[in-house]
Protein backbone atom coordinates (compact mmCIF):
# COMPACT_ATOMS: atom_id res chain seq x y z
CA UNK A 1 0.00 0.00 0.00
CA UNK A 2 1.22 3.47 -0.56
CA UNK A 3 -0.06 6.33 1.92
CA UNK A 4 -0.28 9.47 1.59
CA UNK A 5 0.93 11.87 4.56
CA UNK A 6 -2.13 14.32 4.27
CA UNK A 7 -4.69 13.59 6.62
CA UNK A 8 -7.04 10.81 5.76
CA UNK A 9 -10.07 12.24 5.53
CA UNK A 10 -9.02 15.09 2.80
CA UNK A 11 -7.30 12.06 0.97
CA UNK A 12 -8.59 9.85 -1.84
CA UNK A 13 -7.49 5.88 -1.35
CA UNK A 14 -7.76 3.76 -5.16
CA UNK A 15 -7.93 0.40 -5.17
CA UNK A 16 -6.43 -0.44 -8.61
CA UNK A 17 -6.88 -3.49 -10.44
CA UNK A 18 -4.50 -3.93 -13.29
CA UNK A 19 -5.41 -6.69 -15.05
CA UNK A 20 -9.32 -5.07 -15.88
CA UNK A 21 -10.58 -4.48 -19.00
CA UNK A 22 -8.76 -4.55 -21.98
CA UNK A 23 -6.88 -1.68 -22.16
CA UNK A 24 -2.95 -0.85 -22.20
CA UNK A 25 -3.02 -0.41 -18.12
CA UNK A 26 0.28 1.11 -17.90
CA UNK A 27 -0.73 3.66 -19.98
CA UNK A 28 -4.10 4.39 -18.37
CA UNK A 29 -2.03 4.18 -15.09
CA UNK A 30 0.44 6.90 -15.96
CA UNK A 31 -2.56 9.34 -17.27
CA UNK A 32 -4.57 8.67 -13.94
CA UNK A 33 -2.04 9.42 -11.88
CA UNK A 34 -0.97 12.64 -13.90
CA UNK A 35 -4.53 13.87 -13.69
CA UNK A 36 -4.90 13.48 -10.46
CA UNK A 37 -1.83 15.18 -9.49
CA UNK A 38 -2.70 17.94 -11.79
CA UNK A 39 -6.10 18.31 -10.11
CA UNK A 40 -4.22 18.67 -7.15
CA UNK A 41 -6.32 15.56 -5.53
CA UNK A 42 -4.38 14.10 -2.53
CA UNK A 43 -4.67 10.27 -3.35
CA UNK A 44 -2.87 6.89 -2.35
CA UNK A 45 -3.12 3.92 -3.61
CA UNK A 46 -2.69 -0.30 -3.84
CA UNK A 47 -3.12 -2.95 -6.97
CA UNK A 48 -4.85 -6.13 -6.38
CA UNK A 49 -2.85 -8.83 -6.86
CA UNK A 50 -5.36 -11.60 -6.29
CA UNK A 51 -8.75 -12.20 -6.67
CA UNK A 52 -10.95 -10.71 -3.89
CA UNK A 53 -7.91 -8.56 -2.61
CA UNK A 54 -9.68 -5.28 -2.46
CA UNK A 55 -11.67 -6.73 0.38
CA UNK A 56 -8.20 -6.99 2.67
CA UNK A 57 -6.74 -3.54 0.94
CA UNK A 58 -10.72 -1.62 1.75
CA UNK A 59 -10.57 -2.82 5.00
CA UNK A 60 -6.94 -2.04 6.09
CA UNK A 61 -7.51 1.83 4.45
CA UNK A 62 -10.36 2.61 6.49
CA UNK A 63 -8.49 1.18 9.73
CA UNK A 64 -5.98 3.53 8.90
CA UNK A 65 -9.10 6.04 8.63
CA UNK A 66 -9.63 6.69 4.51
CA UNK A 67 -13.47 7.13 3.98
CA UNK A 68 -12.90 8.52 0.42
CA UNK A 69 -12.14 5.38 -2.05
CA UNK A 70 -12.12 5.50 -5.92
CA UNK A 71 -12.38 1.97 -7.76
CA UNK A 72 -10.08 1.59 -10.50
CA UNK A 73 -11.35 -0.95 -13.14
CA UNK A 74 -14.69 -2.71 -14.26
CA UNK A 75 -17.86 -3.79 -12.42
CA UNK A 76 -15.42 -6.68 -11.02
CA UNK A 77 -13.44 -4.46 -8.77
CA UNK A 78 -16.34 -2.18 -8.21
CA UNK A 79 -18.15 -5.03 -6.44
CA UNK A 80 -15.73 -6.09 -4.47
CA UNK A 81 -14.83 -2.68 -3.13
CA UNK A 82 -18.37 -2.28 -2.14
CA UNK A 83 -18.25 -6.17 -0.49
CA UNK A 84 -14.86 -4.36 1.17
CA UNK A 85 -17.39 -1.55 2.53
CA UNK A 86 -19.46 -3.88 3.66
CA UNK A 87 -17.98 -5.80 5.76
CA UNK A 88 -15.51 -3.61 7.35
CA UNK A 89 -16.49 -3.07 11.10
CA UNK A 90 -15.02 0.36 11.35
CA UNK A 91 -17.34 3.17 10.48
CA UNK A 92 -20.57 3.09 9.03
CA UNK A 93 -20.89 2.42 5.25
CA UNK A 94 -22.57 5.58 4.69
CA UNK A 95 -19.63 7.36 5.98
CA UNK A 96 -17.68 6.24 2.89
CA UNK A 97 -17.68 8.06 -0.67
CA UNK A 98 -16.97 5.79 -3.63
CA UNK A 99 -15.72 7.47 -6.83
CA UNK A 100 -15.15 4.67 -10.42
CA UNK A 101 -12.33 5.34 -12.96
CA UNK A 102 -13.71 2.73 -15.36
CA UNK A 103 -11.17 0.54 -17.06
CA UNK A 104 -13.26 -3.04 -17.33
CA UNK A 105 -15.24 -4.74 -20.22
CA UNK A 106 -18.74 -3.91 -19.57
CA UNK A 107 -18.75 -1.01 -16.86
CA UNK A 108 -22.50 -1.58 -16.74
CA UNK A 109 -22.86 0.24 -13.61
CA UNK A 110 -21.36 3.63 -14.73
CA UNK A 111 -24.30 3.49 -17.33
CA UNK A 112 -27.24 4.36 -14.66
CA UNK A 113 -25.45 7.32 -13.80
CA UNK A 114 -23.95 8.52 -17.13
CA UNK A 115 -20.49 8.33 -15.85
CA UNK A 116 -18.07 8.42 -19.11
CA UNK A 117 -15.99 5.83 -19.83
CA UNK A 118 -13.03 8.67 -20.56
CA UNK A 119 -10.58 8.96 -17.60
CA UNK A 120 -10.34 12.54 -17.40
CA UNK A 121 -14.11 13.31 -17.30
CA UNK A 122 -14.46 10.56 -15.04
CA UNK A 123 -12.37 11.94 -12.58
CA UNK A 124 -14.20 15.25 -13.28
CA UNK A 125 -17.19 14.04 -11.94
CA UNK A 126 -14.95 12.90 -8.80
CA UNK A 127 -14.35 16.39 -8.42
CA UNK A 128 -17.58 17.68 -8.89
CA UNK A 129 -18.30 15.48 -5.99
CA UNK A 130 -22.21 14.74 -6.51
CA UNK A 131 -23.06 12.18 -4.14
CA UNK A 132 -26.27 9.70 -4.26
CA UNK A 133 -26.76 7.40 -1.21
CA UNK A 134 -27.17 4.03 -2.81
CA UNK A 135 -29.04 1.20 -1.75
CA UNK A 136 -27.30 -2.28 -1.59
CA UNK A 137 -28.46 -5.57 -2.19
CA UNK A 138 -27.48 -8.35 0.22
CA UNK A 139 -27.66 -12.35 -0.39
CA UNK A 140 -27.52 -14.94 1.79
CA UNK A 141 -26.31 -18.08 0.76
CA UNK A 142 -27.93 -21.44 2.26
CA UNK A 143 -24.36 -21.72 3.97
CA UNK A 144 -25.00 -18.51 5.66
CA UNK A 145 -22.41 -16.70 4.03
CA UNK A 146 -23.05 -12.92 2.47
CA UNK A 147 -22.35 -11.32 -0.50
CA UNK A 148 -23.07 -7.74 -1.21
CA UNK A 149 -23.96 -6.43 -4.86
CA UNK A 150 -23.96 -2.60 -6.04
CA UNK A 151 -26.01 -3.04 -9.56
CA UNK A 152 -27.54 -6.32 -10.68
CA UNK A 153 -27.39 -10.10 -9.28
CA UNK A 154 -29.76 -12.77 -10.47
CA UNK A 155 -30.18 -17.04 -10.60
CA UNK A 156 -30.29 -19.69 -13.29
CA UNK A 157 -29.26 -18.48 -16.52
CA UNK A 158 -27.88 -15.54 -15.95
CA UNK A 159 -25.87 -17.34 -13.94
CA UNK A 160 -24.20 -19.85 -16.73
CA UNK A 161 -23.81 -16.52 -18.68
CA UNK A 162 -21.55 -15.82 -16.40
CA UNK A 163 -19.64 -18.55 -15.81
CA UNK A 164 -18.99 -19.32 -19.60
CA UNK A 165 -18.24 -15.42 -19.84
CA UNK A 166 -14.98 -15.85 -18.49
CA UNK A 167 -13.71 -17.33 -21.63
CA UNK A 168 -14.37 -14.56 -23.94
CA UNK A 169 -14.22 -11.65 -21.58
CA UNK A 170 -10.70 -10.44 -23.79
CA UNK A 171 -12.77 -9.80 -26.86
CA UNK A 172 -14.55 -6.66 -25.70
CA UNK A 173 -18.53 -6.34 -24.71
CA UNK A 174 -19.78 -8.18 -27.63
CA UNK A 175 -18.48 -11.02 -25.70
CA UNK A 176 -21.77 -10.94 -23.26
CA UNK A 177 -23.88 -11.28 -25.70
CA UNK A 178 -21.94 -14.31 -27.74
CA UNK A 179 -21.65 -15.73 -24.32
CA UNK A 180 -25.66 -15.31 -23.96
CA UNK A 181 -26.19 -16.80 -26.90
CA UNK A 182 -23.91 -20.19 -26.37
CA UNK A 183 -24.81 -20.51 -23.08
CA UNK A 184 -28.70 -20.76 -24.17
CA UNK A 185 -28.17 -23.48 -26.58
CA UNK A 186 -27.13 -25.89 -23.42
CA UNK A 187 -28.89 -24.54 -20.62
CA UNK A 188 -31.46 -26.56 -19.46
CA UNK A 189 -34.42 -24.56 -17.47
CA UNK A 190 -35.05 -25.20 -13.68
CA UNK A 191 -37.62 -25.07 -11.26
CA UNK A 192 -37.92 -22.73 -8.50
CA UNK A 193 -39.58 -21.91 -5.35
CA UNK A 194 -39.71 -18.29 -4.91
CA UNK A 195 -41.28 -16.53 -2.18
CA UNK A 196 -41.99 -12.71 -2.41
CA UNK A 197 -44.00 -11.11 0.39
CA UNK A 198 -46.88 -13.76 1.10
CA UNK A 199 -46.87 -15.10 -1.63
CA UNK A 200 -44.99 -18.24 -3.07
CA UNK A 201 -44.24 -19.42 -6.35
CA UNK A 202 -43.37 -22.38 -8.09
CA UNK A 203 -42.22 -22.25 -11.63
CA UNK A 204 -40.12 -23.56 -13.66
CA UNK A 205 -37.93 -20.19 -14.91
CA UNK A 206 -34.92 -19.42 -17.60
CA UNK A 207 -33.74 -17.12 -14.52
CA UNK A 208 -34.70 -14.47 -11.63
CA UNK A 209 -32.88 -11.33 -11.94
CA UNK A 210 -32.73 -8.79 -8.74
CA UNK A 211 -31.52 -5.32 -9.69
CA UNK A 212 -31.03 -1.99 -8.10
CA UNK A 213 -29.90 -0.31 -11.20
CA UNK A 214 -30.50 -0.59 -14.81
CA UNK A 215 -27.98 -2.24 -16.88
CA UNK A 216 -26.28 -5.69 -17.10
CA UNK A 217 -24.50 -7.72 -19.29
CA UNK A 218 -22.58 -5.08 -21.43
CA UNK A 219 -25.97 -2.67 -21.51
CA UNK A 220 -28.92 -5.14 -21.41
CA UNK A 221 -31.95 -3.70 -19.58
CA UNK A 222 -33.71 -6.19 -18.01
CA UNK A 223 -35.29 -4.79 -14.65
CA UNK A 224 -38.61 -2.95 -14.59
CA UNK A 225 -38.56 -0.05 -13.00
CA UNK A 226 -35.07 0.41 -10.97
CA UNK A 227 -34.62 3.24 -8.66
CA UNK A 228 -31.44 3.06 -6.63
CA UNK A 229 -32.57 4.93 -3.45
CA UNK A 230 -35.75 3.79 -3.03
CA UNK A 231 -35.05 0.61 -1.12
CA UNK A 232 -36.78 -1.77 -2.88
CA UNK A 233 -34.92 -4.64 -5.10
CA UNK A 234 -36.66 -4.93 -8.80
CA UNK A 235 -37.19 -8.30 -9.47
CA UNK A 236 -37.45 -9.72 -12.62
CA UNK A 237 -38.73 -13.12 -13.60
CA UNK A 238 -37.72 -14.80 -17.32
CA UNK A 239 -40.04 -17.93 -17.48
CA UNK A 240 -39.75 -20.63 -20.58
CA UNK A 241 -37.78 -18.36 -23.43
CA UNK A 242 -37.01 -20.71 -26.64
CA UNK A 243 -33.21 -20.36 -27.94
CA UNK A 244 -34.83 -18.70 -30.88
CA UNK A 245 -37.68 -16.82 -28.81
CA UNK A 246 -34.90 -14.75 -27.03
CA UNK A 247 -33.34 -14.42 -30.31
CA UNK A 248 -35.95 -12.66 -32.10
CA UNK A 249 -36.35 -11.08 -28.87
CA UNK A 250 -32.65 -9.64 -28.42
CA UNK A 251 -33.57 -5.97 -29.20
CA UNK A 252 -35.82 -6.13 -26.61
CA UNK A 253 -33.12 -7.10 -23.92
CA UNK A 254 -31.21 -3.68 -24.97
CA UNK A 255 -34.08 -0.93 -25.30
CA UNK A 256 -35.85 -2.40 -22.04
CA UNK A 257 -39.21 -3.63 -23.41
CA UNK A 258 -38.35 -7.49 -22.40
CA UNK A 259 -40.01 -6.74 -18.92
CA UNK A 260 -43.19 -6.17 -20.80
CA UNK A 261 -43.31 -9.96 -22.42
CA UNK A 262 -46.05 -11.91 -21.41
CA UNK A 263 -43.13 -14.45 -19.98
CA UNK A 264 -41.95 -12.28 -17.68
CA UNK A 265 -42.91 -11.24 -14.55
CA UNK A 266 -41.83 -7.90 -12.22
CA UNK A 267 -42.03 -7.24 -8.97
CA UNK A 268 -40.94 -4.53 -6.42
CA UNK A 269 -39.63 -6.13 -3.28
CA UNK A 270 -37.80 -5.37 0.10
CA UNK A 271 -36.56 -9.33 0.31
CA UNK A 272 -37.22 -12.42 -1.65
CA UNK A 273 -36.37 -16.25 -0.83
CA UNK A 274 -35.80 -18.67 -3.75
CA UNK A 275 -35.32 -22.41 -3.11
CA UNK A 276 -33.62 -24.51 -5.30
CA UNK A 277 -30.75 -27.44 -5.97
CA UNK A 278 -27.84 -26.33 -7.50
CA UNK A 279 -28.50 -23.27 -9.89
CA UNK A 280 -25.61 -20.86 -10.36
CA UNK A 281 -25.95 -17.43 -8.52
CA UNK A 282 -24.16 -14.09 -9.85
CA UNK A 283 -23.67 -11.05 -8.58
CA UNK A 284 -22.61 -7.61 -10.55
CA UNK A 285 -20.94 -10.40 -13.41
CA UNK A 286 -19.40 -12.40 -10.27
CA UNK A 287 -19.95 -16.05 -9.63
CA UNK A 288 -20.96 -15.98 -6.05
CA UNK A 289 -22.22 -19.47 -5.38
CA UNK A 290 -25.10 -22.23 -5.71
CA UNK A 291 -28.18 -23.41 -4.55
CA UNK A 292 -30.87 -21.27 -2.39
CA UNK A 293 -30.52 -18.00 -1.07
CA UNK A 294 -32.60 -15.00 0.10
CA UNK A 295 -31.59 -11.19 -1.11
CA UNK A 296 -32.83 -8.62 0.92
CA UNK A 297 -31.97 -4.20 0.71
CA UNK A 298 -30.44 -2.38 2.80
CA UNK A 299 -31.07 1.27 2.28
CA UNK A 300 -28.68 4.28 1.51
CA UNK A 301 -25.44 2.40 2.38
CA UNK A 302 -23.17 4.06 0.64
CA UNK A 303 -22.31 7.32 -1.01
CA UNK A 304 -21.56 7.18 -4.24
CA UNK A 305 -20.28 10.12 -6.58
CA UNK A 306 -22.41 9.98 -9.63
CA UNK A 307 -22.68 12.55 -12.80
CA UNK A 308 -25.46 15.07 -12.60
CA UNK A 309 -28.63 13.03 -13.81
Amino acid sequence: MHFNKLHFTKSWFLIVNPSAGNTNFRKSWICIQSLLKTKEIFFSFAFTQYTKHELVLVDEAIKQGYRNFISVGGDGTLHHVVNGIMMQRYTKTSNIKLGVIPLGTGNDWIRTYKIPNSIEKAINVIINNTVIFQDIGCITLASGKKEYFNNLAGIGYDGYVVKNLKYLKKIGSIAFLLSGLYSLLSYRKKKYSITIGDETLKEECLMIIFGICKYSGGGLRVTKYPNPTDGLLDITIVKKFSFFNLLFNLPKLYNGNIVHHKKVDNYKVKELNIINDNSIIEADGEIVGTGSLKVHIIPNAIQFLINCI
